[in-house]
C-alpha cells in the first residue's frame, strides 16, 4: 500500500485541522465514555481526548514501536488507578469507527484510495494496528493487576503471621484459620526471619485457632519446627486441639517441640521464669 501510505502524513494533517469535529464525533461514538472524560481526567490524570489524538498518529503513521510502549502506558495507568475496562474497550472502538469516517471524508476530498487492492491493504494495516493497541493494552492490564494482587496477597499473608515479642527472649506466634502449603510456606519464611531479627530464644507457637491440618502440612510444619530449632529457639506448641491430636496419634506422628495446654498458662511459667532470674 506504498502509494496510499506515502499519504499518510497528509492524513494526519487532514484529521488535525479538523480536531474540533474529530473530537465531536468521537464523543458521539462513545457515548458511554463521553459522560466520564473528567471523571477519568480528574481520577487517573488521563486526557482521553489528548490520547485519542496521539494514537490516531501512531496508527495512521504506522509508529508500531511508540504505538505498543503507549498500550503499555495506558494499560498501567488504568490498572494502577482501577479505571474500568469496558470504557477503554469502547473509547478504543469508538476511536477506530471515528478515524474510518475521517478517511472516508479525506477520500471524497482528494480521491486518494481510489485503488481497490490498496484500499484493503490499508484496511487491514490499520485495523491490525488498532488491534495491536488493544491486545497489548489488555495484556499489560492483566499483567500489572496479577503483580498488584499477588503482592497484596503476600502482604496479607505476612500480616497473617504476627510473631509478638513478650519479652527480650520470649515471642507468641497465634496461628488461627485454614492451613495449606502456601500459607505454610509464607509461617517458614517469616519464623526463620524473626527468629534471627528479634533474637528470640523460645517461639510459642499457638493452634488454638487451628481446627485441622492436612498430613502435608503437619509434614510442612515439622520442618518448620525443624529451622526452629536449627536456629538456636526452643518452639513450644500450645493449644492443640483434640481433633488433630487425634489425627497425628493415628498417623504415628508427633511434633519434635515441647507442647503445653494453653497459651496463658505457657506465658505465665515463661515470664515467671524470666523474673526470677
Amino acid at each position: 500500500m506504498e502509494s496510499t501510505f506515502n499519504q499518510r502524513d497528509e492524513v494526519t494533517d487532514f484529521i488535525q485541522s479538523n480536531r474540533e469535529l474529530f473530537e465531536q464525533h468521537l464523543l458521539s461514538e462513545a457515548v458511554n465514555v463521553a459522560s466520564k472524560i473528567n471523571e477519568i481526567l480528574q481520577k487517573g490524570n488521563i486526557d482521553l481526548l489528548k490520547n485519542a489524538e496521539i494514537l490516531i498518529v501512531y496508527i495512521v503513521e504506522q509508529q508500531e514501536e511508540n504505538l505498543v510502549a503507549f498500550a503499555e502506558q495506558e494499560g498501567i495507568a488504568w490498572a494502577e488507578h482501577s479505571l474500568t475496562v469496558a470504557f477503554k474497550l469502547e473509547w478504543i472502538q469508538a476511536i477506530r469507527r471515528t478515524l474510518w469516517h475521517f478517511l472516508n471524508k479525506y477520500d471524497q476530498m482528494y480521491n486518494r484510495f481510489s485503488d481497490r487492492e490498496e484500499f484493503f491493504k490499508l484496511e487491514k494495516k490499520i485495523n491490525d494496528r488498532v488491534d495491536q493497541f488493544l491486545n497489548t493494552f489488555f495484556l499489560t492490564y492483566t499483567k500489572y493487576k496479577d503483580e498488584l494482587l499477588n503482592s497484596q496477597r503476600k502482604l496479607v499473608e505476612h500480616l497473617s503471621v504476627p510473631i509478638i515479642p513478650v519479652s527480650g527472649s520470649v515471642a507468641v506466634l497465634p496461628l488461627i484459620g485454614m492451613m495449606d502449603d502456601y500459607r505454610m510456606q509464607i509461617i517458614e519464611e517469616k519464623v526463620l526471619m524473626d527468629i534471627s531479627k528479634l533474637k528470640v530464644q523460645t517461639l510459642i507457637m499457638d493452634l488454638s485457632g487451628i481446627a485441622d491440618m492436612e498430613m502435608d502440612v503437619i509434614s510442612h510444619f515439622q520442618k518448620v519446627l525443624s529451622g526452629v530449632s536449627m536456629m538456636g529457639s526452643n518452639a513450644v506448641i500450645t493449644g492443640m486441639r483434640p481433633e488433630l491430636v487425634r489425627k497425628m496419634i493415628h498417623a504415628g506422628i508427633t511434633f519434635k517441640a515441647e507442647t503445653k495446654g494453653t497459651l496463658q498458662q505457657t506465658l505465665r511459667s515463661y515470664l515467671d521464669k524470666e523474673v526470677t532470674k
